[in-house]
């Protein structure tokens, strides 16, 4: 597996992120998805990432800056057909890595409540993760889980 810095140009990253947007679509009220499109993740407080393997995209991640001591995972996704192969748990050790070279003192999450979204929470307590309050613009919602790690 290789994990790099991406530019969300080729197409099998923006067909990732339309089955990602379109998933969460599907399980969550609209109110509720939280997932960002290909122009929110280009913003410069984000850092994308892709996981390949040999030249098939099995996953991509997200690092969000809060404020220099607080990030936030966002876009987590292993494409339907290739989970289970620890694309996910690789870029989650990569995502935690880089906040811990940038100093962050905690790093934060918003999941879904939904059946659905139990393996991902699953994965995150499996490194430590917490839940805790909306954190940053979130507010309550009973569709939405939030996490924290203290770094």
């Amino acid at each position: 597996m290789q994990i790099e810095v991406d530019d969300l140009s080729r197409p099998a990253i923006h067909a990732l992120l339309e089955e990602h947007l379109r998933n969460m679509r599907e399980i969550s009220p609209p109110e509720s998805v939280h997932a960002l499109d290909l122009d929110k993740l280009r913003s410069p407080d984000i850092t994308f990432w892709t996981i390949w393997e040999d030249a098939q995209l099995i996953g991509c991640g997200a690092l969000k800056e809060l404020d220099r001591l607080h990030g936030e995972i966002k876009s987590m996704r292993t494409p339907e057909a290739l989970r289970r192969k620890g694309a996910g748990r690789a870029m989650l050790a990569h995502i935690l890595g880089q906040a811990r070279a940038r100093g962050y003192e905690r790093l934060s999450l918003e999941t879904g409540s939904f059946d659905a979204f139990k393996p991902a929470r699953q994965l995150y307590e499996s490194v430590g993760f917490v839940y805790c309050g909306p954190f940053g613009t979130y507010g309550e919602d009973p569709n939405s889980m939030f996490m924290t790690l203290r770094l």
